[in-house]
């Protein structure tokens, strides 16, 4: 299984148009395989909304878009609304449950941690071990190492119900020493973002 994320960045206020049109398409795309989830940022970069689309593996993935796009389904037109689109090509973690609709959030943490070239086995392996209690504090809706794109990064996305219990359970999970994993390898940079998913996201 494979996992491929999507982030546009889109002319200021034009995150609602692109959802609406995104939304319009969807059930059509939808035939061919599933979403994920769709979600724009709160905090961090704004006017990015992020999209991610499981596949079987990249020849399932270039067949289905294919299709998609012979039958008219997809993509939705986005003309003077993107700015920019990036790609980036997932492998789930070995602990990370499969994507499916859910609502979890409505509060949306997606969190990339880059670390030094060599020392993801042992990033997995520690957050493995610690990933049982640390769930028990709020769900991981997605975990992830990069393949292709940017390499040696560990992405991953915690659901919350609002920007107070995200604070809390972080401190609880410090406090109490269930979190972060014990690896021994610190991350090289560290990035986050707040995001709210659109209206027609399975994960809400």
């Amino acid at each position: 299984m494979i996992y491929e994320m999507r982030t546009y960045e889109l002319g200021t206020t034009q995150v609602p148009e692109f959802e609406n049109r995104f939304a319009k398409k969807l059930p059509y795309r939808l035939e061919f395989s599933m979403l994920a989830g769709l979600w724009h940022t709160e905090i961090g970069t704004l006017n990015q909304v992020v999209h991610i689309w499981p596949y079987e593996d990249l020849n399932k993935r270039a067949e289905i878009r294919k299709k998609a796009v012979e039958a008219g389904s997809w993509p939705p037109d986005t003309s003077g609304v993107v700015l920019n689109m990036r790609s980036e090509v997932l492998i789930p973690a070995p602990f990370m449950k499969a994507t499916k609709e859910q609502n979890i959030g409505p509060l949306y943490e997606l969190r990339t941690y880059t670390y030094p070239p060599g020392s993801m086995p042992r990033v997995i392996e520690a957050w493995g071990n610690s990933i049982a209690k640390r769930e028990e504090l709020s769900p991981l809706a997605g975990c992830w190492t990069s393949d292709i794109g940017d390499l040696n990064k560990l992405i991953h996305l915690w659901a919350y119900k609002s920007f107070e219990e995200r604070i809390n359970i972080r401190k609880q999970a410090v406090d109490t020493g269930i979190w972060p994993p014990k690896s021994g390898v610190l991350p090289l940079k560290q990035e986050t973002k707040l995001l709210f998913p659109a209206s027609c996201s399975p994960m809400q």
